[in-house]
């Protein structure tokens, strides 16, 4: 049987495969070797930054014509009263908004980061105590077991948790474990704060609580990883030299995981600054006003935001859904500035030396 005849180019000439197969040649050709992997990582490292380039523009065309209006007052008021909704829209330096509707975020700037401040002062030690134990102290088995537990934590929705912190959390630590503190504590300049009435358990205190509750498998799930990759030949130099296990935990172990553990942080910090549904659900959600101890009502930007949305796309005006997107603004300024400090942080605490022998 004789041979099938060559196809033929689009000039008529012999010798060519079909178009389809000549592009797949040409690509393969194209990305063979390193340079796929090379466009790939780079697409890769690309996407996160415009993604955030194109949230942070958006925001901030959505937000600019109320920046001006609200301007610096809007940091330094409590204030929160989106207007008079049924009558006639007003204008003011050229902005459209409802009558006598006037917002202050230092309320809402107060409610994020003492409940943030609160979650990290309780969720650091415990985490890394937690991490210490699973990973120097308990049988591999039991460890694995523990890790386990603390994993499944953190994947259970943030609204079963904001329920049963509204619903047993709260109360029983209103009731129960800060009642008596509420009571006593002396009227001084700093510890009047813990002093109160302690209410239902809807306040800073309860969002703090529960944040920390949410954080800690962040962290200390991160954090061992982090111990289980130290050498084991620095802690027996260590414990060798007469360190004892605290003294080579604080002087060796942790050191060398510095710069990690600062990183676990701040996931975990990220988490208490942008959690919205406990938050809204266990903080009272009260805005115009600031705490006047750890037990009052509060509210937070990512609470306010969610508690608030369906009442600023009733505005006609948009007014009010634009001071919104600048709250979301401000709570993303907060985020990166947090994580540009944690970043200095880490390079400094990774540049340091590990101390060797006791004393040292």
């Amino acid at each position: 049987m004789a041979d099938s005849a060559p196809a033929l180019t689009q000039g008529g000439e012999a010798g060519a495969g079909p178009l389809p197969r000549r592009v797949g040649a040409a690509l393969r050709a194209r990305f063979r070797g390193e340079q796929a992997i090379r466009l790939l990582g780079a697409a890769g490292a690309l996407i996160p930054a415009l993604a955030l380039a194109f949230i942070l523009l958006s925001l901030i065309l959505e937000a600019w014509s109320v920046l001006g209006f609200n301007g610096w007052h809007f940091f330094a008021s409590t204030a929160w009263n989106p207007g008079q909704g049924y009558a006639a829209p007003v204008t003011t330096g050229g902005v459209t908004h409802p009558l006598g509707a006037q917002f202050g975020a230092l309320p809402l700037i107060v409610g994020t980061l003492a409940s943030s401040v609160i979650a990290l002062i309780i969720a650091v030690p415990v985490s890394i105590g937690a991490a210490l134990v699973i990973v120097e102290r308990l049988p591999r088995r039991l460890g694995s077991a523990v890790g386990m537990f603390l994993e499944l934590l953190a994947g259970i929705p943030s609204v079963i948790i904001g329920l049963w912190g509204v619903l047993t959390f709260g109360p029983f630590i209103s009731e129960h474990v800060v009642s008596w503190i509420g009571a006593n504590m002396p009227d001084v300049p700093v510890l009047r704060y813990f002093r109160g009435p302690t209410g239902t358990g809807l306040g800073l205190l309860n969002s703090g609580l529960i944040l920390a509750i949410m954080v800690i498998p962040i962290i200390a799930s991160t954090t061992r990883d982090l111990i289980r990759q130290v050498p084991l030949l620095p802690r027996e130099g260590a414990l060798a030299l007469g360190m004892s296990d605290m003294e080579c935990a604080r002087r060796v172990t942790l050191p060398w995981v510095g710069s990690g553990i600062v990183g676990a942080i701040v996931l975990g910090l990220g988490r208490a600054l942008g959690e919205t549904v406990a938050v809204a659900m266990v903080s009272g959600s009260i805005t115009g006003t600031l705490p006047r101890n750890v037990y009052d009502a509060m509210t937070t930007f990512a609470a306010t935001i969610v508690n608030q949305l369906d009442g600023a796309l009733g505005d006609a005006t948009g007014f009010f859904l634009k001071t919104l997107a600048e709250c979301a603004l401000v709570l993303l300024v907060i985020t990166l500035a947090a994580n540009v400090g944690a970043r200095m942080l880490v390079r400094k605490v990774s540049g340091t030396a590990l101390p060797v022998g006791r004393g040292l």
